[in-house]
């Protein structure tokens, strides 16, 4: 059986006996109650306990204020110069000013209570300042552990930041030897330590976001924020308020105050995703933040100062946007300082392989579902897909897969039928491209074609022949003539 906790210890000092057993009565279930009747025994107690072996002492002392000899502030100064953790609590009859004020100012004390005093109202008090000494005990030790615990706590940031840097900078972009990324990536080596505005073009899903934060970590505000805002999701007003901020009452629903987006990224990077959406009145704001350095929150009478820099995003054509007057000319090119354009997935088909496999391990952390990865047949897919929603559309697919997935690997099955029928994708230049690996005559090409279009159907209905050869039209024994004729028997 384990010991219960001891009791906080209160000194009592009071010269009245009566006094001082009433005041026992009503703390000793909560306390260890030592008395005393003038300053004299109360400090050869504070002596005695103070110095116990092991024992905490007294940690609350609770002082009759007029006593014979020694006043009770008197004694409460010279305690707290001594044992200046305890906590100090004045009893009294008498409400002189000049008392409570040399009690705040000599003695430090927590509490000035008056008589005749409630025994609730005092318990509640006495635990309280229980309390302030416990935290105050466990202040000090905190601040020691912390003081002691400085150097590791620096090593384990430091070593956050470089795996922060080390997965979000241009080492965290996955890309093959022979990618069409590689160039991208050297360009921003190059000009990522320069406080150059930067806008990155290319289609939805291509990765842009990552590859600003890629820069923000290659750059020399690279310890500071990055902070990220997509202006086609908001309207105007709602747009302005959140990147500027603005005062209470500004508008209706400003309760308080609100620190906009570029003075929370200031000695940072901002990254404004989708900026071809915006309207004309919003970049003649966002022009001034570019030019000058400084905006006005809504409601504000003063401008703010920022030192941000720029990373904005687009899938628009902004230089056609510009010619037909949808995007301000002097924006643009604020924006475009340099101008970098990020390849669509189905251009960089020798990366998928690789992209593949890291949204794989990203997606198995993020379901808490894991397996051994790819078959060979979902690969070969894969590979050939166009993926029109690039990176985004193969990340939501492998996240299908693997919450479908019942076996060890991700089988061809799983995956969506736009995926695994149309692997060529949509684009005109692209219709025959499926041809392009047949070889013989016409016969040879056709019984080839038709052996992909039999494989396709059995991936699909999970080799159950049955559905698959319903779906092709045949018999079983079609099927099966077929199966022979092109080796496709699953062993």
């Amino acid at each position: 059986m384990k010991n219960a906790p001891a009791l906080p210890a209160v000194l009592v000092v009071d010269d009245e006996v009566r006094s001082q057993e009433a005041l026992r009565r009503t703390l000793e279930e909560d306390f260890t109650v030592f008395t005393a009747s003038g300053a004299d025994e109360a400090m050869a107690i504070m002596e005695r306990e103070q110095g116990a072996s092991g024992g905490k002492g007294v940690q609350v002392v609770l002082c009759d204020q007029r006593m014979p000899g020694t006043s009770g502030v008197a004694f409460l100064t010279e305690v707290r110069q001594r044992w200046p953790d305890v906590v100090r609590i004045v009893l009294s009859g008498y409400t002189e000013a000049g008392d409570i004020i040399a009690g705040i100012n000599e003695a430090g004390i927590y509490q000035y209570l008056l008589k005749p005093w409630q025994p609730e109202q005092l318990l509640l008090t006495l635990k309280s300042a229980a309390n302030v000494w416990r935290l105050q005990q466990d202040n000090q030790r905190l601040s020691l552990e912390l003081r002691a615990a400085e150097p590791v706590l620096a090593s384990k940031v430091e070593m956050k930041y470089e795996r922060v840097k080390r997965e979000l900078g241009l080492d965290g972009l996955t890309r093959s030897a022979g990618s069409p990324m590689n160039p991208v990536c050297d360009m921003v080596q190059r000009i990522a330590p320069y406080d150059l505005s930067v806008l990155l073009m290319g289609e939805s899903g291509t990765g842009k976001e990552m590859l600003a934060r890629a820069i923000h970590y290659q750059s020399r505000r690279d310890r500071q924020a990055f902070v990220v805002e997509n202006c086609g999701a908001l309207p105007d007003q709602l747009l302005e308020a959140e990147l500027f901020g603005y005062k209470r009452g500004a508008f209706t629903g400003a309760y308080e105050d609100r620190i906009g987006l570029f003075q929370q990224a200031d000695g940072g990077t901002i990254f404004l995703d989708e900026i071809g959406e915006t309207s004309p009145a919003f970049q003649v704001k966002l022009l001034r933040v570019l030019q000058e350095g400084e905006f006005r929150p809504l409601g504000s009478p003063r401008p703010v100062s920022v030192n941000v820099r720029v990373i904005a995003a687009t899938n628009r054509d902004l230089e056609a946007e510009v010619r037909e007057g949808r995007f301000r000319e002097d924006l643009y090119y604020r924006l475009a300082t340099v101008t970098l354009h990020v390849p669509p997935l189905r251009e960089r088909p020798m990366d998928i392989p690789l992209l593949a496999q890291r949204l794989l391990e990203a997606s198995q952390k993020a379901l808490g579902k894991t397996v051994q990865g790819f078959t060979t047949e979902t690969l070969a897919c894969i590979a050939a897909y166009r993926w029109p929603g690039n990176v985004r559309e193969l990340q939501n697919e492998i996240l299908r897969m693997l919450a479908l997935c019942e076996g060890k690997q991700l089988g061809a099955e799983l995956l969506s039928p736009r995926v695994l029928r149309a692997p060529v994708g949509v684009h005109e230049d692209a219709e025959l491209s499926f041809l392009a690996d047949l070889s013989g005559g016409l016969k040879e090409r056709m019984e080839q074609l038709e052996a992909k279009v039999v494989k396709e159907a059995l991936i699909r209905h999970r080799w159950n022949k049955s559905k698959a050869a319903a779906d092709l039209g045949l018999s079983r024994v079609g099927l099966r003539n077929k199966l022979v004729r092109y080796g496709l028997e699953k062993g």
